[in-house]
């Protein structure tokens, strides 16, 4: 018995089962038996079954590629039972003799010979397209059928009927040479007029309709014959109008599918071959179309006239005449040759009506009214066809084609688009952004559709317009050039820095549940409308990039473009770095295919392909992700074999490479910028030992290559880089022994020794110094200057580390590093800084600075806040920080080597202080603490701003070193403190190290506030005395106050400091940046700079802070503290608003009232402590000045609060409560209510806090401002003016509770009853005579008499007003005429 195949067994076991059974020759177990045809009745039920007849399967037949996926052909119907097939035909054969496919049609086309035949090229005609056909208009006029019919069958239906009546091929027939001018068509005949003598206009020879078919023989023609005879005979036999009248009838009976069907007999071939001569014969002008009346269904509401073709309409003038032998033209569709006309004349612009932008295929911005030749391919045949150029729209459609060609050449003119776009060459010929305007319309993810694709040159020219959307290249040339600046290789993450718009307006609750686990859940389309790398990362954009670099191959310039794009997402935060690292097989394909340690000799020229060829993107790349973090940084050394990589490419010097010049150069810089990167966190110092030898040379090589006239860039670059790894090494040779008193265990975990020791980077020196005197001696020569790049910046940058390293040994003698910082002192230092063109490098700060030149800091023109970018496209400026010309780097790097040495040997502290006495430095730092506005923070911005800072950071601290030992200046020293003061509050994030030690020395030092010795304190009292508005404080003065502070300041500064936190873990990792504690350097990607580090009203912190405290736990916080901690802020405030008032600039004077306010809302005890007292007076006295007074304004926005009026609310219910009639706290109150503040202020103390009223006892003469500030200009509030008259008449407010609400209030009110404007309206007019009569009504002497006599306000008399004696004239005639007949205490007058 034969087994039963198991599973696991191959094809060979089923053959070789196969052979076995058939050799056994055993019946089978199942029988197949073929039943007859379903369909047809005579089928043979009996049929035996095909027992003899086998199906055997041969592996060798089968072919070796499975078949092409082609449509298979048609099914063919199942032969009859009574019709069997033939045993011993062969099957193929049979196949080959009845298919029909159109494989078997085109194995048997034979090309014909068009050797002879002449070409005529089409005569261009003057319409270019057909009008747009709408399905609409062809169901217009559908005939009522019984039941529901699909939309497909109906056009199916109405395709019959149009080919019933539309003429042959031949009778649609165009003029060859039509006359110029000629545009006017014959209008299509109707039926009515044809048919009217229907002998004259067809020869009936034969019957057209009765063929007789189906009759047999002779009998059939006869019988048509006769019949046809009979027809004629009756039609001759009839009148015109009985044949109209009869052929009425007909339509009106018959079905309109069968007069469809016979109309469509009515013409032969012969016919139609006459119609189409005639209309052949020379000399027509024109295009004619003769057709037919089609017979449609009419109804009720249809007349007939609405089928005809309206006359007068123009048929297309056709170069070409169709035949009907050319394929697809047995129907002529005129409507489909529009096309092959001439283009229409261009329309010119006669407004200023904007119009769709059209492109060339450059990427080249087209003007409306230009006229192109049809050659330039420039021209179609979509909307606006005499206008060359492509729309987007018309783009966007071409990347959807199911041509290959169209969809490269779109998404290469979208790339060409975004390139000048972001170069900014469309400027304002354009509304509206044109990367905003793509990204709306989906261009994203059109892109990534793209890449998808499975032809290579789709995938490329998606590839590449992705590179152009995302990378400006710009940017990365610049941040190249700038690695070797002091602290360079640090940036910002390029990501957006706004919030998501709706996340803030949802609630905290709802916020925090959607963003905790189900934030990765968000649709790539909702994170592509606030992040595009976001958005894009989450389409799984990184494995599909490898798989083009990895199977398909792709050419230079694409896997160009892929390294682009993979640098710019590592450029955008640690996450997409992180996920970058993480994509499977990625880097590895990056660093197995271009970064190969042995490759081929490649020579100049284009390269067919850069796999196993090295290439410098690639390790850009690596040397981008390393700089994200410090253990990315690890993984990447450890896991890619790097070391060997980088030992290979820079043992070898750029000549020597087998790579194009160019190419070596970059790749060796790349290499340096890796192995610089690595050494920032103390990694890679193992590769100092093997390749020490190959840094000697290059060393050495440097004065040669510095002497080269003109400087090659890309040399100068490689050198900068140079220098900069033996920056990052000297500096981990400082490091080498863990500092004691480790803060914290983690701290010294990490602090590991480094590899590197002092003795093998101590011989570096000698050979860099040289290096410097070299390039300071083209200092005098601008063009030579600005052409070495970086390197004299690095090779300061070099000194710095030195020495700062030198002095952290502890087993040398100091006296060894000492002489030798004088020795370069004295030889090198001091002459430079008496050479003129020094002075001109800070002469140019001002020019260069963004801080006093905003506009060098002006966003890109097609910036995006979700796609970040510099905006360095065009380059940046000769003279801009980031200019060739630029003193930035070289001065930062100078100062850092003064602040060093300045520090380490104590005695060069007077000699290098020298550099700040320079006028172009004075110059720039008094444009510094001008009061201006702040450039708006921009990706660019916060990236020059943050370099700008380094200066004047360094500055400030070599300054207050300097002053230590030696006094400075006042002048100088004011405005340096002004300048520490300024750059403070525009610190960014990762400069908390500097925001630290600001306010530990410069901020709070003695020696930079010279006003204290220089009677400044007797100044602020002289001046109180002769202010007018100032307030008379019991007590001390101003001056006392002032002189106070300046003994308090170790107080004030320990107090910034503790309620002016910076984050600890930031703060910590900017200290190890900047000290060069490289084992605890966490990353160089600094956080997002969505704002500066601390407010710019940080001097208000500490109040800020204790109110939120108090409104959080109030009896949270001691007494004593809270008195302290506001004694010392207000202190400050104090100083600032008097010696510093531009640090105060930036807070306006609405936001400081505010903050004062705050002091008497944190309890109940706080402001009655007396210095506390006198200082919230002294600075209310200062609010209070006159140039300060018009600039209050209390209807603006306020940082940190919602409104004003919620505030003063809290403010009057927390007077009520607790004042007990504080005058302080009254002034306070009363301050906000002057008359040209808002009216809510007033309304929400005379109607909602009226018992406040009577605890305002300030008297008028303790009232800050003057008494006409709240008299005038008279009220207006109609419900404001009604309570002051309600709180007069209820003696609410009386002169001995509120003595200055008195007073104005009976101005108010006496104004407006004895107001004559007749442009009042009559509500105001009735109110004010009611007013008038309940004043004249008054039981209280005293009131009547002040509300009726009062005359001006006068703050020295007892009641603050004055008063007259009688009333005037024009008051008292106006006072008896709406007082007539009022009895006043129960006596009539007359």
């Amino acid at each position: 018995m034969l087994s039963r195949p198991k599973p696991g067994e191959s094809e060979v076991d089923l053959l070789r089962f196969q052979s076995q059974f058939l050799a056994a020759g055993a019946a089978p177990a199942v029988q197949l038996v073929k039943k007859g045809s379903r369909r047809g009745g005579d089928a043979n039920l009996d049929q035996s079954p095909l027992e003899d007849h086998r199906d055997v399967v041969m592996l060798d037949n089968l072919p070796d590629l499975p078949p092409a996926l082609v449509p298979a052909p048609p099914k063919r119907a199942r032969p009859s039972p009574g019709q069997p097939l033939a045993e011993h035909e062969d099957p193929e054969e049979r196949l080959n003799r009845h298919d029909q496919h159109i494989t078997a049609v085109l194995t048997k086309i034979i090309e014909r010979d068009t050797s002879s035949v002449a070409v005529n090229l089409p005569v261009p005609s003057g319409v270019a397209f057909p009008p747009v056909f709408h399905r609409s208009q062809g169901r217009q006029r559908k005939p009522a059928t019984s039941g529901k019919k699909s939309i497909f069958a109906q056009e199916i239906a109405a395709r019959r009927v149009s080919e019933a009546r539309v003429p042959p091929v031949k009778e649609v027939v165009s003029s060859l040479d039509p006359p110029e001018g000629s545009v006017a068509c014959e209008s299509f005949i109707p039926r009515e007029q044809d048919c009217q003598l229907p002998w004259g206009n067809h020869s009936f020879q034969g019957p057209h309709l009765v063929t007789g078919k189906g009759l047999r023989g002779q009998e059939a023609e006869q019988e048509a014959q006769t019949i046809h005879e009979e027809n004629i005979t009756r039609l001759q036999a009839m009148t015109p109008e009985e044949i109209l009248q009869e052929q009425q009838r007909l339509l009106t009976q018959l079905d309109p599918s069968l007069v469809a069907f016979l109309r469509s007999r009515s013409h032969t071939p012969e016919q139609a071959e006459e119609k189409a001569t005639k209309e052949l014969r020379p000399g027509r002008p024109f295009a004619e179309v003769i057709g037919e009346e089609p017979v449609m269904p009419t109804s009720a509401n249809e007349s007939k006239q609405e089928d005809e073709l309206e006359p007068g309409v123009p048929v297309p003038v056709l170069p070409v005449a169709p035949h009907k032998e050319w394929l697809h033209m047995d129907t002529v569709e005129l409507e489909k040759l529009h096309w092959t006309q001439d283009l229409p004349p261009l329309r010119r612009q006669q407004t200023q009506e904007r119009m769709q932008a059209r492109f060339s295929l450059q990427g080249e911005l087209l003007a409306p009214d230009v006229d192109l030749p049809t050659h330039l391919g420039l021209h179609h045949h979509g909307e606006e066809a005499e206008r060359a150029g492509y729309s987007l729209q018309e783009l966007f459609h071409l990347t959807r084609s199911q041509v290959s060609q169209q969809r490269v050449l779109a998404l290469h003119v979208l790339a060409q688009v975004i390139g000048r776009a972001q170069a900014g060459e469309f400027g304002d010929r354009l509304v509206g952004s044109v990367l905003r305007l793509l990204l709306d319309a989906g261009f994203l993810f059109l892109l990534r559709f793209s890449l998808d694709d499975r032809v290579d040159g789709v995938i490329a020219a998606a590839i590449q317009a992705l590179r152009a959307l995302l990378v400006a290249p710009g940017d990365e040339e610049l941040l190249d050039s700038t690695f070797s600046w002091y602290h360079g290789a640090l940036v910002f993450p390029l990501m957006p820095s706004q919030e998501d718009k709706d996340e803030d307006e949802e609630p905290p609750a709802e916020k925090a549940k959607r963003k905790s686990p189900e934030e990765g859940n968000r649709p790539p389309s909702d994170l592509a409308r606030y992040d595009v790398i976001k958005g894009l990362l989450a389409t799984n954009l990184l494995p599909r990039l490898r798989y083009v670099l990895e199977v398909t191959c792709p050419g230079p310039s694409v896997v160009l473009d892929i390294l682009a794009v993979l640098v710019r997402l590592a450029r955008h935060s640690l996450e997409s770095a992180t996920r970058v690292l993480e994509c499977p097989r990625l880097l590895e394909t990056i660093v197995r295919e271009f970064l190969p340690t042995s490759w081929s000799p490649v020579g100049v020229g284009p390269t067919p392909s850069l796999h196993k060829v090295p290439c410098a993107a690639a390790m850009k790349l690596l040397r981008v992700l390393a700089s994200a973090g410090r253990n990315i940084a690890a993984r990447l050394l450890s896991s890619f074999d790097l070391r060997s990589r980088l030992c290979r490419f820079i043992a070898e010097v750029p000549q020597e490479m087998a790579l194009p010049l160019e190419e070596a150069e970059t790749l060796n810089t790349e290499a340096f910028r890796l192995w610089a990167v690595a050494a920032s966190y103390g990694q890679g110092g193992d590769l100092y030992r093997e390749l020490y030898p190959v840094l000697m040379r290059a060393l050495q090589a440097v004065p040669k290559e510095l002497s080269t006239n003109p400087c090659q860039p890309l040399a100068m670059q490689r050198i900068a880089s140079l220098l900069t790894v033996l920056t990052q090494l000297t500096l981990a040779a400082g490091s080498t022994a863990p500092k004691p008193g480790s803060e914290s265990a983690e701290a010294s975990l990490s602090a590991t020794p480094s590899l590197i020791t002092w003795t093998q980077v101590s011989g570096l020196q000698p050979l860099v110094e040289p290096c410097l005197r070299q390039t300071l001696e083209l200092l005098p020569r601008p063009e030579m200057w600005n052409a070495l790049g970086a390197v004299p910046t690095a090779c300061l940058l070099f000194l710095d580390a030195y020495y700062r390293a030198w002095s952290q040994q502890p087993g040398l003698c100091p006296g060894d590093w000492l002489q030798d910082m004088e020795r370069l002192s004295e030889e090198l230092l001091l002459p430079l800084l008496s050479q003129p063109t020094l002075g001109s490098l800070w002469a140019s700060l001002g020019r260069c600075s963004p801080l006093c030149n905003p506009q060098s800091c002006a966003p890109a023109p097609e910036a995006l806040p979700s796609l970040v970018s510099l905006g360095c496209t065009g380059g940046c400026p000769l003279l801009s920080l980031a200019g060739s010309a630029s003193p930035f780097p070289f001065l930062t790097a100078l100062l850092s080597l003064f602040n060093t040495l300045a520090r380490i040997h104590k005695a060069l502290c007077g000699q290098l202080a020298a550099v700040l006495a320079a006028p172009g430095l004075q110059n720039y730092f008094l444009q510094c603490v001008a009061p201006r506005a702040a450039p708006h923070l921009t990706p660019f911005s916060a990236w020059a701003l943050r370099h700008e800072h380094h200066l004047q950071y360094l500055a400030v601290t070599l300054a207050q070193r300097a002053a230590a030992f030696q006094p400075m200046p006042a002048t100088s020293a004011a405005l340096l403190h002004g300048v520490a003061l300024a750059l403070l509050s525009r610190l960014l994030p990762g400069s908390e190290h500097l925001a630290h030690e600001l306010l530990l020395s410069c901020v709070f030092r003695l020696e930079f506030l010279p006003e204290r010795a220089s009677g400044g304190p007797e100044a602020a009292d002289f001046s109180d005395r002769l202010s007018i508005g100032s307030g008379k404080n019991s007590g001390c003065g101003r001056g006392a106050l002032l002189a106070q502070a300046c003994q308090d300041l170790p107080s004030i500064r320990s107090c910034y400091l503790t309620h002016c936190p910076l984050a600890q873990a930031s703060l910590l990792a900017s200290q190890a940046l900047y000290r060069g504690e490289l084992q605890r350097v966490p990353a160089l990607l600094l956080p997002l700079p969505k704002e500066p580090l601390l407010p710019t009203d940080w001097p208000f912190l500490p109040l800020i802070r204790l109110y939120h405290q108090a409104s959080d736990t109030p009896s949270a916080v001691p007494l004593a503290d809270t008195v302290g901690t506001a004694r010392w802020a207000l202190q400050w405030v104090l100083v600032l608003e008097s010696w510093r008032p531009r640090a105060l600039w930036a807070v306006p004077p609405a936001a400081r009232l505010a903050r004062l306010m705050c002091v008497f809302l944190v309890d109940s005890e706080l402001f009655r402590e007396t210095p506390v007292q006198r200082l919230v007076a002294a600075l209310l006295a200062q609010l209070c000045q006159p140039e300060v007074l018009p600039n209050l304004n209390l209807d603006c926005p306020l940082p940190g609060l919602t409104s004003f009026p919620d505030l003063y609310a809290n403010f009057l219910e927390h007077f009520e409560a607790v004042s007990f009639g504080d005058h302080l706290f009254g002034a306070l109150v009363l301050f906000p209510l002057q008359r040209r503040f808002s009216v809510t202020l007033r309304l929400t103390l005379f109607g909602e806090h009226v018992g406040a009223l009577r605890a305002l006892g300030l008297p008028l003469s303790q009232l800050p401002v003057s008494l006409e500030c709240y008299t005038g200009p008279p009220e207006d509030n109609l419900a404001l003016l009604q309570l002051y008259f309600r709180v007069l008449v209820t003696r609410a407010l009386r002169p001995c509770w509120c003595p200055v609400l008195y007073a104005v209030a009976v101005a108010h009110v006496n104004n407006f009853i004895f107001s004559q404007d007749p442009k009042s309206s009559d509500e105001v007019k009735a109110a004010r005579r009611s007013m008038l009569q309940k004043t004249w009504l008054l039981a209280d002497e005293g009131l009547r008499q002040h509300l009726l006599h009062y005359k001006l306000p006068n703050s020295t008399l007892p009641e603050g007003f004055e008063l007259y004696p009688q009333l005037p004239p024009l008051r008292q005639q106006y006072l008896q005429r709406l007082t007539s007949g009022i009895p006043q205490n129960g006596n009539s007058e007359t």
